[in-house]
């Protein structure tokens, strides 16, 4: 089943965020080469492609687990979450309509 991982970044996370994401996007890469990530990306914190600066107020991961509880230990283990960058981080089924 899919699950979305909706996270939410602490207040000033940018460098925090540049020093984990080798590691996070690591982990992205090997459920894309699994087949089971649909997509993901972060949420700039203003509205533009390169927030610069402003960085980003979050991210979204929708991918493929056995279960909740499978897809929640994979979202607890995020480099991000490791590296203090998530204030908060929800997991939950993802039933996708479209395209």
């Amino acid at each position: 089943m899919l699950y979305a991982i909706i996270s939410e970044d602490v207040n000033d996370s940018l460098e925090r965020r540049l020093a984990a994401r080798p590691d996070h996007l690591a982990r992205l890469e090997q459920l894309r080469d699994e087949g089971r990530l649909v997509l993901a990306g972060p949420h700039p914190a203003v509205d533009s492609e390169d927030p610069g600066e402003a960085g980003f107020s979050g991210s979204l991961v929708v991918a493929e687990f056995d279960d909740l509880d499978s897809a929640q230990a994979w979202a607890d283990a995020d480099p991000y979450i490791i590296a203090g960058v998530y204030a908060q981080v929800t997991v939950k089924p993802f039933k996708k309509a479209l395209p």
